[in-house]
């Protein structure tokens, strides 16, 4: 399937989003770009302001305050109009056949019946739909009904595709199809958004992240920074020697065994540790502990 070519390359920018309902400040004070080309994963719990924020961009919800621009300019409700959107929710017509229903989605956004349906059979293949193209909505397992609706969030060759837990129902192979078509629109110059619990998922697809708890912004860059600047302090070190007199060096020993130890400690006393290491034997690998995504997540969001 060739890449859409009515994506333009272009950076929506959410700035200083404030959305209340009652009394509760559910967005405060939320900026963040979803830059041209990349993959941004949006992490968060439950109640956390991702669907509301994703509905603001959308324009089907209001700010009371803060914007939401493309390049620097308030979005157009053409530009609007032409993103691709995946509700956590499903929203197609269950007893339609899943064909008609892309077909009449292409022709909304002015597609040909013919072209929406050509690119329809191609999304489906795409995506490994596992039934026919003529079955309707309720007769397919829950995966592929999640394959279908993200074959309508594509179907109109978006802009922009904003995707609100797109993997849920998806199995590990799956997935990686998915990304793959997804890469696809993201390589056109569309700026991509998705949302997932699955944080071993997104650690591993997405080209940025985004973590928001309690309605405002965590932290916010690319995968390699983020996981970078969260490595705390603990260290591990492999040496040919036995490492049980690391417990006396003054540092907090986490676990040890024979050659191993993982100790948390500071910069200098680390190396202070590392320098000790190397007067017993030969030090075979030594280096701060990277954590991964849940990790973080569940220090940023408490």
């Amino acid at each position: 399937m060739a890449p859409s070519a009515r994506s333009v390359e272009a950076m929506i920018s959410v700035r200083n989003l404030h959305r209340f309902f009652g009394d509760k400040h559910v967005l405060d004070d939320v900026s963040f770009d979803i830059k041209p080309g990349l993959m941004t994963g949006f992490v968060g719990g439950n109640g956390a302001g991702k669907t509301t924020t994703m509905r603001i961009i959308l324009g089907v919800l209001a700010a009371q305050q803060g914007e939401v621009l493309v390049d620097g300019q308030p979005m157009s409700a053409q530009y609007r109009a032409n993103i691709g959107y995946m509700p956590e929710e499903r929203g197609l017509y269950p007893k339609m056949k899943v064909i008609d229903q892309l077909v009449y989605l292409g022709q909304l956004h002015g597609h040909s019946a013919e072209a929406s349906r050509r690119r329809g059979l191609e999304l489906l293949e795409r995506l490994q739909l596992n039934g026919d193209p003529t079955d309707t909505l309720e007769s397919l397992s829950l995966g592929n009904q999640q394959r279908a609706q993200i074959a309508a969030a594509l179907i109109h060759e978006p802009v922009a595709l904003i995707l609100d837990e797109p993997f849920s129902g998806l199995d590990p192979s799956a997935v990686d199809t998915t990304v793959e078509v997804l890469r696809d629109t993201a390589a056109t110059g569309a700026p991509v958004l998705f949302s997932s619990h699955q944080l071993d998922v997104v650690e591993r697809l997405c080209d940025e992240l985004v973590i928001i708890a309690g309605g405002t912004i965590r932290a916010n860059g690319t995968r390699a920074e983020l996981l970078a600047a969260e490595l705390g302090n603990d260290w591990e070190l492999v040496t040919t020697a036995d490492t049980g007199w690391v417990r006396d060096a003054g540092v907090h020993v986490v676990e040890f065994d024979g050659g191993y130890v993982k100790f948390q400690a500071s910069e200098d006393d680390a190396q202070r540790v590392l320098t000790a290491a190397t007067q017993r034997g030969r030090v075979e690998q030594f280096g701060r502990v990277r954590r991964n995504l849940h990790e973080i997540y569940k220090e940023l969001a408490q």
